[in-house]
């Protein structure tokens, strides 16, 4: 059963930086596009940046400069380095698995971690 677990959410102040990971289990890694979303209370679920397979990335304009997104295959973990962080970056962070295999599409996602940025 593929599994997707974060972890490294917390409480922050503003200006402060938290580093969220993601390992992955029973997928075949490598092969996944990774992606990080949030959702704060009261709005949708948002990406806030994704790398794929090839390494390539791309950023919500609103973390671009403050975040980064990196991977390690070798370890099956997906990480979300993030600094100079705001109140309105608070939100319940996810991470997701997205690949496409001919014509079908899998997406996984984990329970998501809390990060609260206090002003």
């Amino acid at each position: 059963q593929v599994q997707l677990v974060e972890s490294g959410g917390g409480l922050v102040q503003a200006g402060g930086s938290l580093r969220l990971s993601c390992a992955a289990s029973e997928i075949i890694f490598r092969l996944y596009a990774m992606g990080w979303y949030r959702q704060a209370p009261g709005k949708q679920r948002e990406l806030v940046g994704v790398i794929t397979s090839d390494d390539i990335i791309i950023y919500a304009d609103s973390v671009k400069g403050r975040f980064t997104i990196s991977r390690n295959n070798a370890k099956n973990t997906v990480y979300l380095q993030m600094n100079s962080l705001k109140p309105e970056d608070t939100a319940v962070y996810y991470c997701n698995a997205h690949r496409y295999v001919g014509t079908d599409e899998y997406h996984y996602w984990g329970r998501g971690t809390q990060v609260t940025v206090s002003s």
